[in-house]
């Protein structure tokens, strides 16, 4: 009886408390609403403006931050940054693909010339050459053009707007407008999002933002996606055109949105409770940025930093994949065993032992992903590219793959574990493994359970 009475005044007491926090919020809303606008009708008596800037402002915003334009007018603004960002790298990537890749055939010489053993060859230039060259030739052009346009709309004063726009959608999921931001730089790599969190005052809100980062693909896992979207719409139906990929492609954004919500939510209801902060955003005016120092601080401060951690951690996993299909135990490669130890478990997720192979091979950098399990698929001793999406689409086929096979990898691809690059980055931010490990084990669990659920309802459905 006394047990009870003492449940039932505990839970009296913390309910109390968190009404009392609720108060205490509204209370700061209200005051610092009041404040600014007893500010803003003072001003407007004693100040006289000599041009109509601050006028022209204000129209801008009515129309950015209403109710009616504001969500279209950001998710237009969002998807031509996205679009130019793909179709842009599309030449550069392949321009620059195809220099690093000649030089493999000079340093392949020069092995030769010097009379090399072939394991010290494979090792060194099919190995960690050719990774470190897959990785720069897919992260550095789209890098180079969607961090001067992130940091363009950063100087014109747009990016607040969007922190404004979807303040209280994140507030309701229990975490920070601000979040939103650094969702926006884990579309050009989930490290540089991981370092925007920075930005967010509450430590609490800040884990919860660096928790989720990884559920908006970053440019290394575009290339994976858009593959893979390609052969998903060609195993439902034979020449479907690539406007409807790309459609794929913007709903797999959408979906990871939609997670990054939920995720928030829930950590925000158990690991990490709490109230949301007070978000007082004072909107810049608009101006028009200095092209100079933009490109100083999205080129130098941005795309270098990053593109040069994928490269440190890159190498190395260029040496063990090549290792790892190079050598044999009994008539199998290592590769081969661990895909087939593997396989089990990949099936029932709608995948197979290779997907997840090439997935756990791929840690350091999203970017190898593909090029490992062509190599796995085809029986090579190094990393490589089919020449056209239509030979991809038919080896995978002969694989064994379906339409939810490419379907369950995209979602795997979306949701899955942070790339080893990021997994360092969360540990230098917040200096600590528990947070780190959690970092890599909530994306891979909610990867599982997606793949799992959607595996299981299309077999019930009888529609593979």
């Amino acid at each position: 009886m006394a047990a009870n009475q003492e449940n039932s005044f505990n839970h009296l007491v913390f309910k109390a408390q968190a009404v009392r926090k609720q108060m205490n919020t509204n209370l700061r809303d209200q005051v610092v609403k009041d404040i600014y606008q007893r500010a803003e009708e003072i001003a407007a008596k004693a100040v006289a403006l000599p041009d109509t800037r601050n006028d022209l402002d204000r129209k801008i915003d009515n129309i950015v931050t209403s109710r009616i334009w504001g969500y279209p007018l950001m998710f237009a603004l969002l998807s031509l940054v996205f679009w130019l960002t793909i179709t842009g790298a599309n030449y550069p990537s392949q321009l620059l693909s195809n220099v690093l890749f000649g030089f493999q055939e000079q340093l392949t010489g020069f092995f030769r010339w010097a009379g090399a053993p072939a394991w010290l060859h494979g090792v060194l230039v099919l190995g960690l050459y050719r990774c470190l060259a897959w990785v720069v030739s897919v992260m550095l052009p789209p890098m180079a053009i969607f961090f001067p346009l992130f940091t363009f709309l950063e100087d014109l004063g747009y990016l607040p707007r969007v922190a404004f726009n979807l303040d209280k959608l994140f507030k309701k999921a229990g975490a920070h407008g601000k979040q939103i931001l650094t969702m926006c730089m884990g579309f050009g790599c989930n490290a540089a999002g991981i370092i925007a969190c920075r930005i967010i005052e509450s430590p609490r809100e800040r884990l919860i933002a660096i928790l989720t980062n990884n559920f908006v693909p970053c440019n290394g896992r575009f290339p994976t996606l858009i593959a893979m979207a390609a052969v998903f719409m060609g195993a439902l139906a034979a020449g479907t055109n690539s406007f409807a990929a790309a459609g794929v492609v913007a709903g797999v954004v959408l979906i990871g949105i939609a997670v990054t919500l939920l995720v928030s939510r829930i950590l925000s209801k158990t690991l990490l409770k709490g109230v949301p902060s007070t978000f007082t955003l004072e909107l810049p005016p608009y101006r028009m940025p200095k092209i100079g120092t933009l490109l100083i601080r999205s080129i130098l401060d941005r795309t270098i930093f990053v593109l040069m951690r994928a490269v440190v951690v890159a190498a190395p996993a260029g040496v063990i994949t090549w290792i790892l299909a190079n050598v044999t135990i009994g008539d199998m490669s290592i590769v081969a065993r661990l895909a087939g130890w593997l396989d089990g478990f990949g099936r029932i997720i709608g995948l197979d032992g290779y997907i997840l192979l090439a997935f756990l091979l791929g840690l350091p950098a999203n970017e190898i992903v593909v090029p490992i399990l062509i190599m796995c698929y085809l029986a090579q001793g190094t990393m490589l590219e089919l020449d056209s999406i239509e030979a991809l689409r038919q080896l995978l086929l002969n694989n064994g793959w379906t339409w939810l096979t490419a379907l369950n990898m995209i979602l795997f691809s979306l949701l899955h574990f942070p790339c080893a690059t990021t997994l360092l980055t969360v540990r230098k931010e917040t200096q600590s493994t528990k947070w780190t490990v959690l970092a890599a084990l909530i994306p891979t669990g909610a990867a599982i359970a997606v793949c799992f659920l959607v595996a299981q309802i299309v077999r019930a459905l009888g529609l593979v």
